[in-house]
């Protein structure tokens, strides 16, 4: 089940905000929250469920046994339970992957493997992070583990967080599991950040879908004015599915007392890659950091192990997005990016006008899309080769030129506009009440396109989902 689907938007959601806002203690309210998780995710994919609650039942008992030891057992149980929860996400995310790449080495010399074809749990990547950061926090004693398995439970399971993020912390929700407020005005701040995300998804970037389909999966050679359109397409269905989803998920939570973090931030209004992974899903990159980047020693002990640290952290953070070489030279890219700014490129871009850094950055960034969209190396060396002109300047063809109609064309470019014009007028001011209106106006207008847009349209799955 999705957010932008009619199950969901017309059937699932209303019957569980009846539900949840008659049950009259914080309780009931956990259970009825927890029971309608459940059933979120198994919705179409129930065989899935027991590996989300064996992971459940598994790292709360963990939790409690860190707690509970100390000195090398403590580490010990740590160690465990780490290597567990990685061992799981291995298993189904990585297993073809690893004896796939055997089997290319060893096939040659009569030694071939069976490659699995094992189904991806939805939200694997997803939820093992949240048990992850739980137990590691509960051994850092940054708080006791939770004796209330239905808390813990809810915690990994909410189903707003449950699938694509954003990546929540145990002590960001830890009060809130069992003493949270619930409001008019967080109810109407939470619906308006909802329907901006349904917005963002079913009038951006579903609309220009059709569009990277046809460049990146059934163009052979793209000429290059159809390279650059397509590129341009996917950097902006990547970033308002994505944005879409996490805004849809942070407003979901603040109607149910929950206050999930930002997850993006204008990213493409970033004027060099380190400042866009501060802006870009923020919770992923906040989480490399303090329990990857850190740990490996973070920037103390001298530049190299700095760039080696870096380098690590973004090969294993493209891995993390999807078991391919591509996603692996994606994580490349952004990490080599980072060391060259770190050296001495950094400072230069400080001496380059604002205009001029942006274009650098954002070019660095589409650059880098080309290998997280392509479906595999070879397709990616042809768009690469089709940005430069290497497959001729012949205009569009026939199946692109259908597809740009003004209905795809206009969310294109409001995509554009939208993804980093708010950076530089945010600080307008209007007079209150006016904005107050145009708000409301303004929030009403999407809801109702959006909800026709559903209602006409088809399944259209969140692209994180498969990661």
């Amino acid at each position: 089940m999705v957010f932008s689907s009619v199950s969901f938007l017309f059937f699932f959601l209303p019957v569980f905000l009846a539900a949840y806002f008659l049950t009259p203690t914080i309780i009931g309210k956990n259970i009825t929250t927890l029971v309608f998780s459940l059933v979120f995710y198994a919705w179409g994919e129930a065989w899935f469920l027991p590996g989300l609650l064996g992971s459940i039942a598994f790292n709360t008992l963990a939790a409690l046994c860190i707690d509970r030891l100390g000195g090398r057992a403590r580490m010990a149980a740590l160690a465990g339970a780490v290597t567990a929860n990685l061992a799981l996400l291995a298993t189904f995310k990585y297993a073809g992957f690893i004896i796939g790449n055997a089997d290319v080495l060893l096939r040659p010399i009569g030694l071939g493997l069976t490659v699995p074809m094992l189904a991806l749990p939805l939200g694997i990547s997803f939820f093992t992070f949240h048990c992850l950061s739980y137990i590691i926090d509960v051994y850092r004693r940054r708080f006791p583990a939770n004796r209330n398995p239905l808390e813990v439970a809810l915690y990994i399971s909410l189903f707003p967080q449950l699938v694509a993020g954003p990546i929540v912390r145990y002590g960001t929700v830890a009060r809130q599991l069992h003493a949270r407020r619930h409001t008019f005005g967080r109810a109407s701040a939470g619906a308006r950040i909802f329907i901006i995300g349904l917005a963002q998804k079913v009038l951006v970037a579903d609309q220009v879908a059709h569009v990277v389909e046809i460049v990146f999966d059934q163009t052979r050679l793209a000429s290059l004015q159809e390279a650059w359109i397509g590129l341009l397409a996917y950097t902006v269905q990547i970033y308002f599915d994505f944005s879409g989803y996490s805004n849809m998920a942070v407003g979901l939570g603040l109607i149910l007392g929950f206050t999930l973090p930002r997850n993006f931030r204008l990213p493409y209004s970033a004027q060099s890659i380190t400042e866009f992974w501060r802006r870009w899903h923020m919770s992923l990159s906040s989480w490399l950091r303090d329990y990857l980047y850190i740990p490996l020693g973070g920037n103390r002990d001298g530049p190299l192990r700095t760039y080696r640290n870096l380098i690590t952290v973004f090969l294993l953070c493209g891995l993390w997005h999807g078991a391919s070489w591509t996603f692996v030279l994606w994580g490349a890219w952004h990490g080599l990016f980072l060391i060259v700014e770190r050296i001495g490129l950094g400072r230069i871009l400080l001496r380059l006008p604002a205009a001029l850094r942006w274009v650098y950055a954002l070019l660095a960034v589409m650059g880098g899309w080309v290998l997280f969209r392509a479906r595999d190396i070879v397709t990616a060396k042809m768009i690469y080769a089709s940005l430069v002109g290497w497959h001729g300047v012949r205009g569009i063809g026939f199946d692109l030129h259908a597809a740009l109609q003004p209905d795809v064309v206009l969310p294109l470019l409001a995509g554009c506009a939208l993804a980093v014009l708010p950076r530089w007028i945010g600080r307008v001011r209007l007079w209150w009440p006016a904005m107050a209106v145009a708000d409301g106006v303004w929030t009403f207008g999407l809801l109702v396109l959006a909800m026709l847009s559903v209602a006409a349209g088809v399944y259209s799955p969140f692209l994180y989902f498969r990661f």
